[in-house]
This record gives C-alpha cells, structure tokens and sequence, in this order.
C-alpha cells in the first residue's frame, strides 16, 4: 500500500472515526526543539516520530533527551499493540531512548485495561505466535490460523498484530462472524505503519474490511480513539491539557485523537506517512487541521 491508498483508506472509514474537534492554525516550525517552553507534557507517537522500523530518526533520542532534562514529561502513545510490553522498552532502549515502562502507553495497554471490565471469554487471537504471550497471560486465547473450527468454537475476537496475516485468515474471520456475529476487540486501529522499505498494513485495515463485509462494527482501542488517552493521562494525572502536546505522522490517528483528548497537536512532516509528500493538500482533504507541522520531530 502507498502513501495515496493508505490515505484513501483512512478517508474510506471516516464515519468509524471520532470527529475532529477543532481547527488548528497549522504553524510550521523545524522539530521538536521550537515548542519546547510552550509545552510541559508531550505524547509522543512511536512510528514515525521515534523511529522508522527498527531505526531511530537522527536526532531525535537527542531532542527527546532535552525535554526530559529540562524537566517536560515525555510519554510514548503509540498504537503497538503487536509486541509485549517488555520487548517495547528493550527496543527503545537499544535505540536510544530513555523511558521508564510506565511511561510507554500502548493500545495494547488500553486493551488490557478494557478487557477487564468485560466478561472472560475464549478468544481467538490475531496476532505473531512467535512474539509470545507476554502480557495475555490472564487470557483465555487461540492463534487464529487455517483451522475454520477455532474461528468457530471462539467466543469473541481480538485483532493485535497482523505480521502473519493472510487472505485465507481473513476469509475465514468473515465468514466465521457472517454465520454467528460475535465481539471483535481491535487492538491496533492502525490500517498502515511506515516501515524502511513502505508501509506495513496493520490489524485496522483488516478490522475495516470486516466490517465492511459483515456489517459487524468492532471496538477499537488505540488512538484515536480516547482511551488510550485516559491511561497517558493516569500517569499524569496532574497534565495541562492546555500545555500538553500530542506529536505524530498520522491525521487519522495522532492528530484526530489528540483534539479527540483536548490536546494541541503537532503533525510531522518530513518523516513517516507524510514523508515526500504535499502534507498541506492531504490535510485540506482531510480537513483534519493540527495546531502544529513539524519538518522533523
């Protein structure tokens, strides 16, 4: 998928989106460095904003080092629901980060968190078996894979991480939910991630598809939508939403949920989905508009 279909794509499910909220003056500035004395709290995206795939962007461990020195609260708020807790922070930390555990708020947290006020049931899980089981370990779940009989004996789903994800799979999700309608729990509404080499497709485009298929809607956990938000805030209970600044590459995501939060938002440019590309025209056709574009984080 290219950037053009990506975007197509987040355009094709806005009325599964939160509304935007507001309409940001667009302020360019170079990086992260020029909001610095505007702002006391930052959420930071992850792809795109940290790093592209298994890279840091230059500069940025640095610049997100000075915040922290200068005594901001910086938080990862990513949609990376995919990989247990632990392999997260050891990655950030091989890249050249510096975060304590409780200060990356993933979808797969929020999740968690909204599972535990719904029934125990036996899931059938979409996600990478060989990543493990780390922090589902509560959960009574099934790999979903070509055995049509686990997509029918299970009593609800949840869509993590689609790495492995086939067309067979996903006939078979269909299918499943056409002949008996269950929950479908979405931890990554994510339909693209940048990658070095592109864009990977991720869980959202397929919950997208089936629910374009079988008329079911999932529940989606992850930005934008506000949970994710309220376990970021959690940690900082104390935060100005008026000096809180939530910095990402995607419209549909980072920049939609922050006004989601009530939150200033600052869309990068140069880097992730947006890289090469004409971000003022995407954003009037989106007409979602951020406080804030950013050449580089």
């Amino acid at each position: 998928m290219n950037l053009d279909e990506a975007f197509a794509a987040y355009e094709g499910v806005r009325a599964r989106l939160p509304e935007p909220r507001q309409r940001g003056a667009c302020v360019s500035l170079p990086d992260l460095d020029a909001l610095a004395e505007d702002f006391d709290t930052f959420f930071l995206d992850a792809f795109g904003v940290l790093n592209i795939g298994e890279t840091a962007i230059p500069g940025v461990p640095e610049r997100v080092a000075r915040l922290q020195a200068a005594g901001k609260r910086v938080l990862i708020v990513s949609n990376a629901a995919g990989f247990p807790h632990a392999s997260l922070m050891e990655k950030y930390t091989r890249l050249g980060y510096d975060f304590a555990p409780e200060d990356v708020i993933t979808s797969r947290k929020a999740l968690l968190h909204g599972l535990r006020s719904l029934p125990n049931r036996h899931f059938g899980l979409m996600a990478t078996e060989n990543l493990g089981r780390a922090d589902l370990e509560a959960l009574n779940v099934t790999y979903l894979a070509e055995d049509p009989d686990v997509y029918a004996e299970v009593e609800a789903f949840l869509l993590i991480g689609s790495a492995v994800w086939t067309q067979e799979r996903q006939e078979l999700l269909e299918d499943a939910l056409r002949r008996n309608p269950r929950p479908v729990y979405v931890g990554n509404p994510d339909i693209v991630a940048p990658r070095e080499s592109g864009f990977s497709t991720e869980p959202g485009a397929f919950a997208h598809r089936l629910a374009d298929a079988t008329g079911l809607m999932p529940e989606f956990y992850g930005k934008p939508f506000g949970t994710i938000y309220d376990l970021a805030f959690e940690r900082v209970p104390t935060a100005d939403k008026a000096r809180t600044l939530m910095v990402g590459d995607s419209l549909h995501t980072d920049i939609l949920g922050g006004q989601t939060a009530g939150i200033g938002t600052a869309l990068i440019a140069g880097y992730g989905f947006f890289a090469g590309a004409d971000v003022h025209a995407h954003i009037s056709a989106a007409a979602i508009y951020p406080d804030f574009i950013l050449d580089r984080p």
